[in-house]
């Protein structure tokens, strides 16, 4: 099939329609870096907006609008292969002969779907134009090829689901005010942003329509990006190895107690399988790993593993046992801020457990417990008991923990401890640990 007039057409249409109006994300992409650009995270996080924003900020600095291919692989339109890549600079090419292609800028939305789509890139970034942007929401299969055929040549940049910072911009609420109904207001949108996530569509909709749309990207990431791409043909299976994994959010995963609760079942399944499920799911952003905190990276690298749901929306779209445990929907929401503003999370388990150790930039480790409510005696005795035997295993003189509405700071043993009221905390675009 010709895809010429296909290309033609959505390279016309990009660069006649109106520009949009977005609303910006904390992620700022470089505009001219010299670098392979490229920005993974989980379908609907809003890659394609940021890139459509690094796009108008191009034009607002100079660039011309036919200056900027813009191509998202996902268009239906296209059905494009590795030997068609070619003709995307052919009709750009020849839809303005007088253009200098080293001074145009190429964005690829979601390149992945097209295989041997990274010579392509490099090519296009070795001898067109070093301006080259790439985004794609499977980590694993971005940081392979990656490595191998881009390697030197790239600046990666993670863009998950909003944060809370960026759920306030979307609710046009001013989250700087500090009267009592500005406060009151944030606690409220913050209670909504531990039960319903932060998928962007879902902040922009009316509340009746969240259910569906969440049990939609479930469905799209689960048969389209883990069916289709890795060939998976158990589905019930598969289905039922994502709600366990769903289920064990705030506790070690055991994927050799799944495999044994399947056989019991009588369900004909390979522990290799299982494994391979929660790779996938890794890979395309359903959920995201918390090692066990160890001095030896061996002994990390082999113990159990939390997993942590990509987003409090897809967890309750799967399974309602979370619908009135705020406590784990808290601890996935507080794991995944960190998250999003660029901190390593592990955590800690001996006699005691500590929910979260945190790796500050300096290499230093902060100690975290994840409480919502700690005004009960029993709860906050031991969750200081846990966090004081992680902060002495670490070698920290601080510790933190985050809450739904408390806030407090004192002194044990010689630790200083700071509660922290997390609606207040991570309300700002930055934050500091």
């Amino acid at each position: 099939m010709n895809q010429k007039p296909v290309i033609r057409k959505i390279i016309a249409d990009y660069h006649s329609k109106p520009p949009k109006k977005w609303i910006e994300r904390n992620l700022q992409l470089p505009l001219d870096i010299n670098k392979i650009v490229t920005v993974t995270g989980p379908r609907r996080s809003g890659k394609s907006a940021t890139l459509e924003l690094m796009a108008q900020s191009l034009k607002f600095s100079g660039i011309k609008p036919t200056q900027i291919l813009y191509i998202n692989f996902e268009d239906e339109r296209l059905n494009i292969r590795q030997q068609d890549l070619d003709t995307l600079l052919q009709v750009f090419a020849e839809m303005y002969p007088n253009q200098d292609l080293s001074t145009c800028y190429f964005l690829f939305d979601e390149i992945q779907n097209v295989e041997g789509w990274e010579k392509f890139v490099r090519r296009v970034y070795d001898s067109v134009s070093y301006h080259v942007y790439i985004t794609g929401s499977n980590s694993k299969l971005l940081s392979t090829e990656i490595a191998t055929e881009l390697r030197g040549r790239t600046l990666t940049f993670e863009l998950l689901t909003l944060s809370f910072n960026e759920y306030l911009r979307f609710k046009k609420f001013e989250n700087d005010q500090q009267d009592t109904a500005s406060l009151a207001k944030n606690q409220s949108y913050f209670m909504q942003f531990v039960q319903e996530g932060g998928f962007p569509e879902v902040a922009l909709l009316p509340e009746t329509f969240h259910k569906n749309m969440l049990q939609d990207y479930f469905n799209v990431m689960m048969y389209r990006d883990m069916v289709e791409r890795y060939n998976f043909t158990n589905l019930s299976v598969l289905k039922y190895f994502l709600k366990r994994m769903y289920e064990s959010v705030g506790k070690p995963l055991s994927v050799n107690k799944i495999y044994h609760d399947l056989k019991s079942q009588n369900y004909n399944v390979s522990k290799n399988s299982l494994y391979e499920f929660l790779e996938a799911a890794q890979a395309i952003y359903m959920c995201v790993e918390a090692n066990k905190f160890h001095a030896s990276i061996l002994k990390q690298e082999l113990s159990e593993k939390k997993y942590y749901a990509i987003d409090n929306g897809l967890l309750q779209a799967l399974t309602y046992d979370f619908k009135d445990n705020f406590g784990l929907l808290f601890e996935n929401m507080i794991f995944l801020e960190l998250r999003k503003y660029g901190y390593k999370c592990y955590y800690y388990k001996d006699k005691k457990e500590c929910d979260l150790v945190i790796q500050l930039p300096n290499g230093d480790l902060l100690p975290a417990q994840v409480c919502f409510d700690i005004s009960n005696t029993d709860t906050a005795k031991r969750e200081y008991a846990g966090l004081l035997e992680a902060c002495k295993a670490v070698g920290a003189r601080e510790g933190l923990i985050f809450t739904e509405s408390h806030e407090n700071t004192l002194n044990i043993d010689g630790t200083n401890i700071q509660i922290v009221n997390a609606a207040l905390f991570f309300r700002g675009r930055t934050i500091e640990l």
